[in-house]
């Protein structure tokens, strides 16, 4: 079965700094970040290194190199969960890859991610962080 694909479009226009959803049926669909909190389930941190290399170099500007793969989507118009403490983030004009704590952590597996407004939060758990064997 194909994987649900989720990235943040930065491109001009109608859709632009929302959430762009490409569902396991192929269907796209936009959500405003301040609308809307996405959970996710089952996910991979993926990453065009090649193109995020250029772009931190300034060879390159606004192409799309990074996106999350997810098993499962919740898309909540109400009843928001509280973000973690724990964010990852991405900017390829700041380092050339996902991170967190500082670490690179391209595809890496992340069981939970939660989007509150513009950020993105990982899932902890009582004997530490699932994040493909990542402990911090």
């Amino acid at each position: 079965m194909r994987r649900i694909k989720v990235r943040f479009s930065l491109q001009r226009g109608e859709n632009y700094m929302k959430w762009r959803v490409i569902g396991s049926d192929g269907i796209v669909t936009y959500y405003n970040p301040c609308d809307v909190q996405l959970i996710m389930r089952g996910c991979t941190l993926r990453n065009n290194k090649k193109l995020a290399t250029k772009i931190f170099n300034g060879e390159s500007t606004k192409v799309v190199c990074a996106w999350i793969l997810c098993d499962s989507l919740e898309i909540r118009h109400s009843d928001f969960i509280k973000g973690s403490d724990f964010k990852i983030k991405y900017n390829p004009k700041l380092a050339p890859h996902w991170m967190f704590l500082g670490a690179d952590i391209d595809d890496r597996n992340v069981c939970y991610i939660v989007s509150v407004d513009f950020k993105l939060h990982i899932d902890l758990i009582p004997d530490g962080m699932k994040l493909g064997g990542y402990k911090g």
